[in-house]
């Protein structure tokens, strides 16, 4: 972590953008300072304290992936979200559960890449300019003697720094050049599957064959403004000044301890007794029943221990209970927390007081086509009511319904924005506005199933 949080300024960095669920916050706070106090204790006694996996249970659209995706993000831990139905027990067609890790280690090098791209940007801004001199003002060369570089005269120099002021100033941003661009930024991306598990490194594996096969591993020469060929040269340089074995290995390490991984859909692989359907559903948690207990991942960047990434489950657990899980399983998520349905105060709430609060979003998108949004208080509750009252009469979504709401009551005003004159800019989203974009189609219960 890059700062060492207390489980209360946890909680308070998530009140910025998420309403309510106090329980939930509690949990995965302390979770997170528990990772923290495990890496002050003194080994063999550090190897021992496993991470307590927790169980969110609560109905769709409450908060339960946000929390999850905001911790990650508070720690700078790599984090995952995978829906457990995509998943199939060994032997099945379809992704291995083995594949989560893959999958959160790559992101977990994509985030310490871009940190040391970060810590190298400068330098690498430096060699890139004068690489895209080099290709703009050719190097002279001294033929007699090879392919040898000779020193520069005055007035090369002098055009050479002329050339440069231009470049900053954007003035040949346009222009056409030929650069060397490596076979691996041309080749098409595929996957392959493998029923046995380990098909994403089958895949990774055939495009290293094929990136020396096809064009010989040579860069090939790509024609580009000169604005692009920049960024990918500082790129080429960048990728030069880090060493890729130390950010796989900080990668490996960051991942085994600060990992997290998210599992949506967890009540949909529970085996509900007189249930009849997938046969593969008990087979996928005795699958990932090894991951959560700890084991050893083979990955393209090197082996992974799973022993203390931390799992977080969540299910909204109409049709089941967390009790059909398998034994093992519901042992391996000791901490159990219920998530609250939402009210018309917490809908209220959440059009407004979050930083990134849907009201803010619309009056920011509008705000750019020159159009000044303004939600009324009674227009706010006129919202938040209609939220409840289709949820109510169809299926319950949380708080995803405001967004289809918000859309409905903005859509002649984002339709109209570009071309609406001066007079018109000041939009007020008062009640009354509200019931003329909603009231017929809220009603109307058979259409509201379609619409909202």
């Amino acid at each position: 972590m890059n700062k060492v949080m207390t489980p209360r300024e946890i909680v308070s960095e998530l009140d910025r953008f998420i309403v309510g669920q106090h329980d939930a916050k509690r949990a995965v706070a302390i979770a997170l300072r528990n990772r923290w106090r495990r890496r002050q204790v003194a080994q063999p006694l550090r190897d021992e304290i496993t991470p307590k996996n927790i169980l969110m249970i609560g109905p769709t659209g409450v908060g339960k992936t946000e929390i999850a995706r905001r911790l990650a993000r508070l720690a700078r831990a790599p984090f995952i979200k995978v829906e457990a139905t995509k998943y199939t027990e060994v032997g099945y067609v379809g992704r291995d559960v083995e594949s989560i890790i893959r999958d959160l280690v790559d992101q977990a090098v994509a985030m310490v890449k871009e940190e040391h791209v970060t810590r190298v940007r400068a330098r690498a801004e430096t060699l890139g300019e004068e690489r895209l001199l080099d290709i703009l003002i050719p190097h002279p060369v001294d033929h007699a003697e090879g392919p040898q570089s000779v020193a520069r005269t005055p007035a090369q120099e002098a055009t050479r720094e002329k050339m440069r002021a231009k470049l900053r100033a954007g003035e040949l941003d346009d222009r056409q050049v030929s650069v060397d661009v490596p076979p691996s930024m041309t080749l098409p991306s595929f996957q392959v599957f493998s029923p046995q598990g380990g098909g994403e490194e089958l895949g990774g594996n055939i495009r290293d064959v094929l990136g020396g096969l096809i064009g010989g591993g040579k860069s090939k020469s790509k024609r580009m403004r000169v604005a692009d060929a920049r960024k990918v040269l500082i790129q080429q340089e960048a990728d030069k000044l880090i060493d890729d074995d130390q950010v796989k290995e900080e990668a490996i390490a960051r991942s085994e301890n600060f990992g997290i991984v998210f599992i949506d859909e967890m009540d949909k692989i529970c085996h509900r007794e007189g249930a009849h359907g997938d046969v593969s559903r008990e087979g996928v948690q005795r699958d990932l029943l090894p991951l959560v207990e700890g084991a050893s991942v083979n990955t393209r960047h090197g082996m992974v221990h799973t022993d203390h990434i931390l799992f977080i489950a969540a299910g909204a657990f109409h049709l089941s209970k967390p009790s059909d899980l398998i034994p093992e399983m519901q042992g391996r998520f000791p901490l159990r927390v219920t998530l609250d349905a939402l009210t018309e105060q917490d809908f209220r709430r959440i059009l407004v007081e979050p930083e990134s609060s849907l009201c803010k979003q619309y009056s920011a998108l509008l705000a750019t086509e020159g159009v000044t949004l303004t939600f009324a208080d009674d227009g706010v509750d006129a919202l938040a009511a209609t939220a409840v009252k289709v949820n109510a009469k169809n299926e319950n979504i949380g708080a995803r319904r405001l967004h289809t709401l918000m859309e409905r009551v903005l859509e002649a005003v984002s339709f109209d924005a570009p071309d609406r004159p001066d007079h018109e800019k000041q939009v007020v989203v008062d009640a009354a506005f509200v019931r003329a974009n909603l009231e017929d189609v809220a009603e109307d219960t058979d259409l509201s199933r379609y619409i909202l």
